[in-house]
């Protein structure tokens, strides 16, 4: 349930609503936007009289949210969030952001690769230091000393790093060392436990979507995080799975304007995981771009026959530089403000 309040309401009369509203056992969310102030009522909200809120004197009207995601919903927060992911890079609300850099972080290829994206136009550099892998016997990443080299690379760059975590046991190490982003991937995406721990902190959470999963169960599983208190959750669409067998999943890029629709949460898409071959990655990073994607994330390697880990999907730096010029023409095109042509 949401209550939108009246523009004449004092803040004085904010607070003892919610104090009210509270006082009966609910959670509240509230968003103050440009021009209006809503209330999200998280709880059982059958047991509240609608007619009973809208008879106070600061309540303008009532509406019931039937969709099981409150705190990710675009009713609770009509505006688009802007996720501040450090280093003064922001996304969401029309902040466009691209993640690039290796699958896996290898060594002092770390460093060659991420001056290249940066000096292409990526903003965020990504690597996997834990690496979930569908074969017990695949590389599982370098660990802590992975960290390390994506911090290092990080602080010569003044980059914000992105990368994944997959244990809760792990998430304390990832702030203690300072990780601007952690990542929760498709096959994590409903480990309840990780979701709340993550939620736990302020780091910024970027939350792919599963390898089946609905839109609603990633809006869900965002709402996992957010109910925990962080709310800098970025979405990222990276393809589910479906009967094709020509691509590695099918890239989703119908999911990016409905998140917008239902959502005020940032969504990203992830064309190197969605597709699964180098060959299809820039098409597919041109679709999410043109439907709205505030970001996206691409993997990059320098010699990609030699990857330790998705090499078949990875961009050489020289295709990277050719997509980013690419992205930048389709942003201005799609961002273009054509009232005074019409």
């Amino acid at each position: 349930m949401i209550a939108i309040v009246k523009e004449t309401a004092t803040q004085e009369q904010l607070d003892h609503f919610i104090s009210w509203i509270e006082g009966r056992g609910f959670k509240t969310n509230v968003s103050q936007g440009d021009n209006e102030t809503i209330v999200g009522i998280i709880g059982d909200t059958t047991q509240i009289d609608p007619f009973l809120l809208e008879s106070m004197d600061i309540i303008e009207r009532v509406q019931r949210v039937s969709e099981p995601f409150k705190k990710a919903n675009r009713k609770f927060h009509p505006e688009d969030s802007v996720i501040d992911c450090g280093h003064g890079v922001l996304i969401g609300g029309g902040h466009f952001q691209v993640m690039a850099g290796p699958c896996s972080v290898e060594g002092d290829n770390l460093i060659r690769i991420a001056r290249r994206v940066k000096a292409a136009g990526a903003t965020m550099l990504r690597g996997g230091a834990y690496k979930p892998r569908t074969s017990p016997y695949s590389y599982q990443g370098m660990g802590e000393k992975g960290l390390d080299l994506l911090l290092e690379a990080s602080a010569e760059l003044d980059m914000p790093v992105v990368t994944e975590v997959m244990d809760p046991r792990d998430v304390q190490l990832f702030v203690d060392k300072g990780v601007d982003v952690m990542q929760i991937g498709a096959r994590n995406s409903q480990n309840f436990n990780l979701l709340k721990e993550v939620g736990k902190t302020t780091t910024p959470v970027l939350l792919k979507r599963g390898l089946s999963g609905t839109i609603d169960e990633l809006l869900m599983a965002a709402e996992y995080i957010m109910s925990e208190g962080n709310e800098n959750v970025i979405l990222c669409e990276r393809g589910i799975r479906t009967f094709e067998t020509r691509t590695r999943n099918t890239f989703d890029v119908n999911a990016i304007p409905v998140i917008h629709h239902l959502s005020h949460l940032p969504i990203v898409g992830d064309p190197s995981h969605a597709t699964g071959y180098t060959r299809y990655v820039r098409p597919a990073a041109y679709a999410a771009t043109a439907a709205g994607a505030d970001g996206l994330e691409i993997e990059v390697h320098d010699c990609p026959s030699e990857a330790w880990s998705d090499g078949a999907q990875a961009l050489t730096p020289e295709m990277f530089e050719d997509a980013m010029r690419r992205i930048r023409l389709i942003r201005e095109a799609v961002t273009a403000d054509l009232s005074e042509e019409a």
